[in-house]
């Protein structure tokens, strides 16, 4: 892609913010702009078009979102004002309709579908913003458009996204994309360009391009998109659809070509990894449940979409457990995925992440102890423990089940690291109930867990429960969850003291690193203290590196002295630890 034929490639630079799902999507359209013959660039002053990918998960994240774009904005207008600035992501999913008319200065508005097209949309985005150069400035002020957008969420339906369910199968489905002025972009040089579907179909497959922004060493694999699930705290559904699987084919085909590139780490991604495959069951399989049926036109770069879809009942533990056992012998199920990930050739690691409780199935424990290549290392988001609490959270899980399982898990699979997350402050959460929640996560001993407080989302169920905790409220209770956790991570980081473990090295420590290993996401809660504790780090040269039970990013780290390959396996021997990291040498 040329601004015109005498002239260099079009240059784009994208700042991508949120979890490792909308990673993926910066990649793919990384992927497209490069196969389109665009220059990517991480110099914002020479690029043609910025990207903001966004993140609309919680308040936090939104208002991270809006405070990129509106800078992104204001570099524009100070530094190039020819520069198109374009959105994309989950904001521009969530608000499609309202963003154009609160943020007038950008240039062009892509949703999740749009991810594989965006070469079509910087395009058009270049094009209506140089006529746009000669017009006067406007100021937008982050304020206002938080409030707004916040005022918005409060006046719509907050089950609109369950009355959206009868979408599929449906004679609109595939076609809600709304494209607001192209057209009349072209006639009067100033509206946004708008490309985002009202309910997102778009799944990727191994031929949509794609540019990994991660190591060398690991990368995610997205295995599906979408969720199905109705909890009343989350937005998801909503901005992402309902959930739809590749298949299992295609996924491998992806795994084995990371792997020939070197990846070390395939991490499966997806809303709900458990979920996968039940939407690509045969008609009639499973209980109370739709057939599936598939669009005879593949999309541009993306996987056929079902055209219906099973009942969200199918949710429960009881109705999933029901529907897998019912399938028939060859149907493809997480545990099918694993198992064949597992036969390819190399030395590898799979991990998986973002396991919903309700579907985890005997067969599935069975699977992660008999595949030696999948990491002793599970995520699972609980969110909380109590009875009244997870039936407000719409949860589908009682407490007696969580417990069952985690026992369950940990027997099935000796040495498995379990990561979870729990929100605190939720409407309605009374000492009693929180105390439970303490009580659970002192007798679990979780080797790795996070803790939010909650986020009012408007637009959710939960945002407009009665019982809204105060801020301070939710924070006391975070504080008083994470010491417990601090107690337990330090008993968990001395138990390895003495043992030789098998590491990944990432790379080498800087000194910065050395004396601060704070991590904090909002999409993990903070899992480690700003300080290290041990002098042993503060001096000498040390190698990062992550063990079975620490997930990129988002977990603990090795600090291990010696020179080691980075980006390849190595065996360690612990000889230390600070709260959450352990120290190691060269077995």
């Amino acid at each position: 892609m040329k601004q015109n034929s005498a002239e260099r490639p079009v240059r784009v630079g994208l700042i991508s913010l949120g979890c490792a799902k909308n990673l993926v999507d910066a990649e793919i359209m990384l992927g497209s702009l490069l196969k389109a013959g665009v220059e990517i660039t991480n110099d914002a002053s020479q690029a043609d078009a910025m990207i903001v990918n966004t993140c609309s998960f919680i308040d936090s994240a939104q208002e991270e979102s809006v405070d990129t774009i509106l800078e992104s904005v204001e570099l524009r207008d100070a530094n190039r004002r020819g520069q198109a600035v374009i959105v994309s992501g989950c904001l521009s999913q969530r608000f499609r309709e309202e963003l154009p008319k609160l943020m007038p200065e950008v240039d062009a508005f892509m949703g999740i579908d749009q991810v594989a097209q965006v070469g079509d949309i910087v395009g058009k985005a270049i094009a209506s913003r140089a006529a746009k150069v000669q017009s006067p400035k406007s100021k937008v002020q982050k304020g206002k458009v938080v409030a707004r957008l916040n005022e918005l969420e409060k006046n719509r339906d907050h089950s609109e996204h369950e009355k959206e369910e009868s979408l599929r199968g449906s004679e609109k489905f595939g076609k809600t994309k709304t494209v607001v002025a192209p057209q009349s972009a072209i006639a009067n040089r100033q509206s946004a360009i708008l490309d985002v579907t009202q309910r997102p179909i778009f799944i990727p497959d191994f031929e949509t391009p794609r540019f990994r922004l991660t190591p060398k060493h690991f990368a995610y694999l997205k295995i599906a998109e979408g969720c199905n699930h109705p909890c009343s705290f989350c937005i998801i559904p909503r901005m992402r659809g309902s959930h739809r699987s590749r298949t299992q084919k295609d996924i491998v085909a992806e795994a084995r070509a990371l792997i020939a590139d070197g990846v070390k780490e395939i991490n499966l991604i997806s809303q709900d990894s458990t979920y996968y495959g039940l939407d690509l069951r045969p008609a009639g399989s499973g209980t109370g449940v739709s057939p599936v049926s598939f669009d005879s036109q593949k999309q541009t770069g993306g996987t056929p979409v079902p055209l219906a879809r099973p009942s969200r009942a199918i949710s429960s533990p009881e109705k999933f457990s029901a529907a897998a056992k019912s399938l028939p012998a060859d149907a493809t199920t997480i545990c099918t995925l694993i198992r064949e990930l597992n036969l390819l050739k190399g030395d590898f690691w799979i991990r998986l992440l973002y396991t919903h409780p309700a579907h985890w199935t005997d067969e599935l424990i069975q699977t992660i102890a008999e595949c030696k290549k999948v990491a002793r290392y599970v995520d699972i988001p609980l969110q909380h423990i109590h009875e009244n609490m997870l039936e407000r959270m719409r949860r589908e899980t009682s407490q007696q089940y969580i417990v069952d399982l985690m026992r369950k898990i940990r027997a099935g699979v000796p040495g498995i690291a379990l990561r979870t997350t729990f929100i605190v402050g939720f409407p309605g959460e009374t000492e009693e109930y929180f105390n439970s929640l303490l009580d659970f996560i002192r007798e679990t001993k979780f080797e790795r867990l996070g803790v939010f407080t909650y986020s009012k989302e408007d637009g959710t169920r939960a945002g407009a429960m009665a019982g809204q905790l105060t801020d301070k409220v939710k924070q006391k209770r975070r504080d008083l969850a994470m010491a417990a956790q601090h107690k337990i991570a330090k008993q968990i980081s001395e138990s390895f003291v003495g043992r030789t473990i098998k590491v990944l090295v990432e790379g080498g420590a800087n000194a910065k690193q050395l004396q601060s290993a704070n991590v904090s996401s909002w999409e993990h809660g903070l899992i480690r203290e700003d300080e290290t504790r041990n002098s042993k780090l503060r001096t000498g040269k040390f190698l990062i590196a992550r063990g079975e039970a620490d997930a990129p990013d988002i977990d603990g780290r090795i600090y291990v002295q010696g020179k080691l390959p980075i980006g390849q396996f190595a065996k360690v021997k612990v000889i230390g630890h600070t709260d959450y990291d352990l120290i190691a040498e060269l077995a």
